[in-house]
């Protein structure tokens, strides 16, 4: 088996979780149920799965409910990082918690479900990662293995497997899992207070360092109440 590329993750749960209101007007959206267990536990029994030693989760919003869940955990043993005094959005997250991720690190969203192929999906990073040409490595999933999802696509990847962000007015054909390996590269020289990746990924790709992998499992868009009964129905039926 492919020697994992890092021991930790960063999972990203700080988020307000608009778009799963009304479940989220009393939890966090990593708490909310799909299929028997929060949203934050299909990610972090995953990470065990894979044999991700560590996690290190961002919270923010009802952020005491958050902690308390994910602290309770042993495997992958847990940690915190604080954003309730200010939510930084993913690329600020990161950077806050940079003292506590080793490079590279795996980050991910914290309401991802996903089915693996073959191998594990971190596996699969992990087999493809290349520290000496990329600063981050993407996890994408082709629309036909994005389930739920109604969208125009996120991302090109020319035949390297470099990524380039959707063209105006295309349908790209990849769809960011929300899934990445990341090395302390892309966060060097970050902007201060909140920002988004993008910001780190359009450099990225302006020098040929940001690259993609197609995942070969089933991934599942989980964003709106609407989508949890067709995603509890899919992993029902494996």
């Amino acid at each position: 088996m492919t020697k994992l590329a890092s021991d930790t993750a960063m999972i990203l749960a700080a988020g307000l979780g608009k778009r799963m209101r009304p479940l989220t007007a009393s939890q966090p959206k990593p708490l909310v149920r799909v299929a028997g267990k929060a949203l934050i536990d299909h990610a972090l029994d995953r990470l065990a799965e894979a044999g991700v030693a560590r996690a290190v989760i961002n919270v923010h919003y009802l952020a005491d409910a958050l902690e308390a869940h994910v602290l309770a955990r042993q495997t992958p043993k847990a940690s915190v990082s604080d954003e309730r005094a200010l939510l930084l959005e993913t690329g600020g997250g990161m950077v806050k918690a940079l003292p506590q991720l080793p490079d590279p690190f795996f980050a991910l969203n914290a309401d991802n479900i996903w089915l693996d192929g073959p191998k594990s999906a971190f596996h699969d990073l992990s087999r493809r990662w290349d520290p000496e040409a990329m600063d981050a490595l993407l996890l994408v999933v082709p629309h036909a293995r994005a389930m739920n999802f109604a969208g125009p696509g996120d991302f090109h990847m020319d035949p390297m497997g470099r990524l380039s962000r959707r063209r105006p007015g295309r349908i790209a054909p990849f769809i960011y899992t929300g899934i990445q390996l990341v090395s302390h590269r892309l966060l060097r020289d970050a902007p201060e207070g909140p920002f988004g990746t993008m910001t780190l990924w359009e450099r990225a790709i302006a020098e040929g360092r940001l690259y993609g992998l197609s995942f070969t499992g089933l991934w599942f868009e989980v964003g709106t109440p609407q989508a949890i009964r067709p995603t509890e129905e899919a992993l029902a039926g494996g």
